[in-house]
């Protein structure tokens, strides 16, 4: 089985973020949800946004990355929304990341300081018109990682986060199937 380290959007470590957890836990896999908000969940983006930019994006580098210290190399990272940033940082910096799951967001290459993506697996899930995703990012991260993409209806940006707004139980319970399938298939 996998150790999965899984990041949360800035709506922070939310119950859905720790029910989409214990689904990969279910399925015999290690899940490690760091809290990067210091126990704080907010009902909105922006409150989230602010937080995020109350800390800045070093300092919640520095959690991440300390968060995974004791994690095997070999794990797999995954995030949902600001969390994919995290979780997009550490599989490229740290040796033996297995595989990457970006959920409602995907970082260019020049934002995380690479030219080049190491032979780590990536699979990317975002609605279709995701006012916070962009399209050519997307495009682009793809081609430069061989990454799968799914791309789901509507515009909602967290549509797999269960008490949101905009949560949608069909895209979300797909995409849930999906990261699963991705991360069986990612063990030896």
């Amino acid at each position: 089985m996998a150790s999965i380290v899984l990041f949360h959007s800035a709506l922070g470590l939310t119950a859905g973020v720790r029910r989409f957890a214990g689904a990969l836990n279910g399925d015999g896999h290690t899940v490690l949800a760091p809290d990067l908000f210091d126990g704080q969940t907010f009902r909105t983006i922006e409150q989230g946004v602010r937080k995020r930019d109350a800390l800045g994006i070093p300092e919640l580098m520095r959690r991440a990355a300390a968060a995974v210290e004791l994690t095997p190399p070999d794990s797999i990272y995954a995030g949902f929304s600001m969390g994919a940033a995290a979780a997009q940082y550490l599989a490229l910096r740290r040796p033996g990341a297995r595989a990457l799951v970006l959920m409602h967001a995907v970082l260019p290459l020049a934002a995380l300081g690479a030219t080049q993506w190491p032979a780590v697996p990536v699979q990317i899930h975002a609605s279709e018109d995701d006012p916070w995703v962009e399209d050519v990012v997307v495009a682009e991260f793809a081609r430069a990682t061989s990454a799968t993409v799914f791309r789901y209806p509507g515009k909602a940006h967290l549509f797999a986060e269960q008490d949101h707004a905009d949560y949608d139980e069909g895209s979300a319970g797909l995409l849930e199937r999906r990261v699963r399938d991705f991360v069986r298939g990612s063990l030896p």
